[in-house]
């Protein structure tokens, strides 16, 4: 099996998984918004993730000098390592699945922060002590407290934007209200709003402009997840329950490939990280399977019934889900083989993916435009203070014994 060796390989392997798992939401989020039902997207999604594990085993697993080989792991009695492997697929998954709920009510970018956050602040900790504190505590745990500060900032950015958005709303509201044809909106304290007609949005003329009143309802009839009307609560819970889930799986991949518990038989090899891998994404994708397909029967949030027949033909926006599925793949991947290398805790510096996941929020989505100086403000502070943790994390990188 191929391992990667140095620090320089193990913090490139990091930047690459940075890239690929800031990207992968804005796929997924693009297409809810687009008004694709989450439970399809999720279903295609789940198949190229778990085909992307297959390919890193058959090739990084097997190539190189280094030993166990991934097939030559697979009969071993290593089951006690490969059920911490799998445990860390089902919290991954369920993460997973949370986080396409939450980035319609609360917004990409801050669902990113949020989850982010909890996941280097628990699991970081955990991964220090898994992996024998062979990260420097000193400049470890300061970036841990920076991910704290950039959480708050996060809060702070959507408590401010929901509030320019309000703002907006009633204005909207207030100027159209009268006009014939024109949508009408009760906007309350909440911004619990009700739609009751969409005519001639703008007059008809030309599409909303990005970040107006017209283009947030606009894109509250396309969408597949209604969010006017609901609590940010939802979101919000939704978003810390993702998070704790998010802070297990690398610890529990950690206890998979180092058996710090001394769990395997006396001359049992530990999981390779491409074997561990396998089994990793392997649970995960039955997982995803199971609750999705369970969805389209019985949906949550007031989405619509589907079925497996209608997922079958659903072949919009098809082609986007196997790209995201491939590079949350290739991402956790690339996360696992610089862990192995430098560190979990060190590793965990991938949990900045929200700087790549606003700048496509931003990009793509328009989120916060046309809001207030205050929350251009708040926003500038929450990336310098995730670009700042980033790089102290990948700082206090050390070296696993062999």
């Amino acid at each position: 099996m191929y391992v990667v060796e140095s620090k320089g390989g193990a913090i490139v392997c990091m930047l690459f998984s940075l890239f690929f798992l800031g990207t992968w939401p804005a796929i997924m989020t693009l297409l809810e918004r687009r008004g694709r039902l989450p439970q399809h997207t999720y279903l295609d999604y789940t198949m190229t993730n778990l085909l992307a594990a297959v390919i890193i085993a058959f090739t990084f697993g097997e190539i190189g000098s280094g030993e166990p080989n991934f097939l030559t792991q697979l009969p071993q009695d290593n089951w006690p390592s490969v059920l911490f492997a799998m445990a860390g697929g089902v919290v991954l998954s369920v993460g997973n699945l949370s986080t396409q709920y939450a980035w319609a009510f609360v917004g990409l970018s801050v669902t990113e922060v949020i989850t982010s956050s909890i996941t280097v602040v628990i699991g970081t900790t955990l991964n220090y002590f898994l992996d024998d504190k062979i990260n420097r505590a000193e400049i470890l745990f300061p970036g841990v407290g920076c991910f704290l500060v950039a959480v708050c900032l996060g809060s702070a950015v959507h408590a401010s934007n929901s509030a320019d958005n309000r703002e907006k709303l009633t204005g909207y509201s207030n100027d159209y209200k009268t006009r014939e044809g024109a949508t009408h909106i009760s906007v309350s304290k909440e911004m619990n709003l009700n739609i009751v007609g969409t005519k001639d949005l703008e007059n008809g003329s030309e599409k909303a402009k990005v970040g107006s009143a017209g283009f947030l309802i606009e894109l509250e009839n396309r969408r597949a997840i209604k969010v006017f009307g609901k609590s940010t609560m939802i979101g919000l819970t939704i978003t810390f329950f993702a998070g704790v889930c998010f802070s297990l799986f690398s610890p529990a991949f950690n206890l998979a490939t180092n058996d710090q518990w001394n769990t395997l038989k006396d001359g049992v090899p530990h999981l390779s990280v491409y074997t561990a891998f396998f089994y990793f994404s392997v649970s995960c994708f039955v997982i995803a399977i199971v609750l999705n397909i369970s969805f389209l029967y019985h949906p949550v949030l007031n989405l619509p019934r589907s079925s497996v027949r209608a997922y079958l033909t659903d072949w919009n926006g098809r082609g986007w889900a196997f790209l995201a599925g491939f590079l949350c793949g290739f991402g956790n991947g690339l996360q696992f083989m610089g862990g192995q290398a430098a560190g979990y805790a060190a590793a965990d510096a991938v949990q900045a993916l929200p700087l790549v996941s606003t700048f496509w929020g931003i990009l793509l989505f328009g989120e916060y435009r046309r809001s207030s100086r205050r929350t251009y403000t708040l926003l500038a502070g929450m990336l310098s203070m995730f670009i700042v943790a980033v790089g102290v994390l990948m700082a206090s990188s050390g070296h696993r014994k062999s």
